[in-house]
């Protein structure tokens, strides 16, 4: 379970991203956060990556407040939420395999974990015939593909996806929406940042939306309101 209490954030000449935010995210479930342009989302991530910590209030994951972790406690709990980034973040010169054998290392899984899991995912993704290409060489979909796979292959509680879409096709959209139910299905909580009402409208699932820092609508089952 994550646990924003009471969280604001101010900044340096007075301005206020985050103001007395509290919001409970449940294990497995499918949380979209939306807003305009400095609502505040991306501040809202940052707090739950322990990247910025609060002016007021804590961010808690299960029973840990994020902000008083020490550097092993937090490098632990990194390894528990998986990121993919509208820019992907690919390296160009490893391959497919390489990029995500790469997180896997950086994790010290084993070399026989890597040649087992490495295939599943990409599989997972429908990239199983890329493997050994470059990143160069994919499209914008499948380069956010391979970028899901990464962030999933060490088997995170959290995926957080940070305007997925915003690179992409509607085609492609639609794709990588389809993937993050998948992983979602499979038991993965998923936090999607997008200003796609498109995705929002079809997903049906919980909807939170932010405006000048502040939490303005919760919905269940909602739709993409500003």
């Amino acid at each position: 379970m994550i646990y924003f209490d009471r969280v604001s954030k101010t900044y340096n000449g007075g301005s206020s991203a985050l103001d007395n935010v509290s919001l409970t995210i449940e294990p497995n479930e499918f949380v979209s956060i939306v807003g305009h342009s400095g609502a505040g989302k991306t501040t809202l991530l940052k707090m739950l990556l322990a990247e910025d910590k609060p002016t007021e209030g804590a961010v808690f994951f299960e029973s840990d407040d994020i902000s008083q972790l020490n550097r092993d406690r937090m490098n632990s709990l990194r390894r528990r939420m998986g990121m993919v980034f509208q820019d992907f973040r690919l390296l160009s010169h490893k391959t497919v395999y390489e990029n995500i054998a790469f997180a896997m290392e950086a994790a010290g899984r084993t070399d026989e974990e890597i040649e087992s899991d490495v295939p599943y995912v990409l599989e997972l993704v429908d990239l199983g015939e890329k493997m050994w290409s470059f990143p160069h060489e994919l499209s914008g979909g499948e380069k956010q593909r391979v970028a899901i796979a990464r962030a999933i292959v060490n088997q995170p509680d959290v995926v957080i996806a940070d305007e997925p879409t915003g690179n992409l096709d509607p085609i492609n959209t639609f794709e990588i929406v389809q993937i993050l139910k998948k992983i979602n299905d499979l038991g993965t909580t998923i936090i999607l940042t997008t200003h796609n009402k498109g995705i929002i409208d079809s997903l049906g699932k919980r909807v939170i939306t932010l405006d000048s820092g502040r939490v303005v609508r919760d919905d269940k089952s909602g739709k993409y309101i500003l």
